[in-house]
């Protein structure tokens, strides 16, 4: 029987990460891509058969395909397969085969779970706790880490959960954290209570439930897993919780661990503090893992700095809920940035349609050049009147701040650049293709530099 395990769409950060773990289990991996991503390079340069472009002959011989959502029926490589009766693996459930036997930490929630997740990770490795993980972005600092899969010697996995398909119902970890819930991916759950049951049916499948209680919707699942005899720990920034995170560090049980956390905002503290109790829930020691965090190097796309050209800065994000959005740029504006140019892709139609309006508000800051690509679809079509024009009507800009459209992410680079100032902040925004902006800015900006 082949050992061969094939990967459609290998170069994206969490299929790389769990093609790392496959590979790590002695399986070989093969894989296709359209781009060349910095994934992909990673996983040639250790050796992989990685190749650009689909070739449906490829999957011949493999003892199974795994695809992601984005990958959809009409790929050659895929059809191929199903006619052939290999088996098609989702993503998901070929990290469950590259994970079993491992006690796992699962992350779960609408935003911040690759920056927890690499917390935990980072946290667990300061202890000495050689941790393996799956996370969805390169994670720094973490030697031998190649983008975001990391196969440990300890026994102990620290996986990002994603909701967005339902696949966090695969997992059966020990830990698991809810961070936050808000409506998203309603394409894949159709109704905000069918998104809410996926949470609870997930916090049911877990030993130990770490539960932020700043948030309502977690508040009230949380209480429905101790009921059904989950065990929860919660945490939050009011008294009441069993870790409160205050000004001076993490309070647990009447004594304070100091916290400082390298990441800006308030929300990485909270995050910081979930991932110290699952750190300590799996035997890290509680001093060393609350000092930790202000060692924590972040995780690519997560206030990622990519370059200074002409005084001006250019940082990408991965943001792309308005909560999130909001989040980023509070946090700048607190961190000391000062005027800033905003480069905004929204990612997905379905999104942007449920959103738009709230997307206008989170980008409404003073003083700001806000830009606005169009919209990233990914795996879906377009839908009728859903564009970036929705989010611009729903924006209420303060006085000195301004919002333009650009007819493509090129454009939008451009009219970045050229409103930047020397002094400025430039964010690249989003979940799609608007990484690459960074790099056009960057290069925009060193040519006014030679001039």
């Amino acid at each position: 029987m082949s050992d061969r395990i094939h990967f459609i769409g290998v170069g994206g950060s969490g299929m790389s990460a769990v093609a790392r773990l496959i590979a790590a289990r002695g399986y070989r991996v093969s894989g296709t891509n359209l781009t060349e991503t910095a994934y992909f390079q990673a996983l040639r340069d250790a050796g992989m058969d990685v190749q650009l472009g689909h070739d449906a002959a490829l999957v011949e011989g493999a003892a199974a395909v795994v695809v992601s959502t984005a990958v959809r029926e009409t790929n050659v490589e895929l059809a191929h397969a199903r006619e052939l009766g290999i088996p098609v693996w989702h993503r998901s459930e070929a990290l469950v085969k590259a994970l079993e036997g491992e006690r796992l930490v699962a992350v779960a929630g609408s935003h911040g779970k690759t920056t927890t997740s690499a917390m935990v990770a980072h946290a667990l490795h300061a202890c000495g706790v050689d941790a393996g993980f799956a996370v969805g972005a390169r994670v720094f600092g973490i030697e031998g880490a190649v983008a975001g899969g990391y196969a440990g010697a300890a026994g102990i996995s620290v996986l990002e959960a994603d909701e967005s398909d339902g696949s966090f119902l695969r997992y059966r970890p020990e830990v698991s954290i809810l961070l936050n819930i808000e409506p998203d991916h309603l394409d894949f759950h159709g109704t905000v209570e069918n998104l809410h049951r996926a949470f609870a049916d997930f916090a049911a499948q877990s030993g130990t439930v770490v539960a932020c209680v700043d948030d309502a919707v977690v508040r009230r699942l949380a209480d429905e897993a101790r009921a059904g005899g989950t065990r929860v720990l919660t945490y939050g920034s009011e008294p009441g919780a069993d870790a409160v995170v205050t000004a001076e560090g993490i309070v647990r049980d009447g004594r304070t661990y100091p916290l400082a956390v390298s990441a800006p905002g308030a929300h990485n503290r909270l995050n910081a503090t979930a991932a110290w109790l699952a750190a300590t829930e799996m035997g890290a020691d509680p001093a060393a893992a609350a000092a930790a965090f202000a060692t924590f190097a972040g995780t690519g796309r997560r206030y990622q700095w990519r370059g200074e050209a002409a005084g001006v800065t250019v940082i990408d994000d991965y943001a792309h809920h308005p909560t999130e959005v909001a989040a980023l740029l509070a946090a700048a504006r607190s961190g000391g940035v000062g005027r800033m140019v905003v480069l905004f892709q929204p990612a997905l139609f379905s999104r942007t349609q449920v959103h738009a309006a709230a997307f206008g508000r989170a980008l409404s800051v003073a003083d700001a050049d806000v830009v606005l690509a169009p919209v990233f679809g990914d795996r879906e079509d377009p839908i009728p009147g859903v564009s970036s024009e929705s989010i611009a009507a729903g924006a209420e800009l303060p006085e000195g701040s301004t919002l333009t459209l650009a007819t493509d992410l090129e454009e939008a680079a451009r009219l970045a650049a050229d409103r930047a100032r020397p002094g400025d902040t430039v964010f690249t925004v989003g979940s799609g293709t608007v990484t690459q902006a960074a790099d056009w800015i960057l290069a925009r900006l060193a040519e006014r530099d030679d001039d």
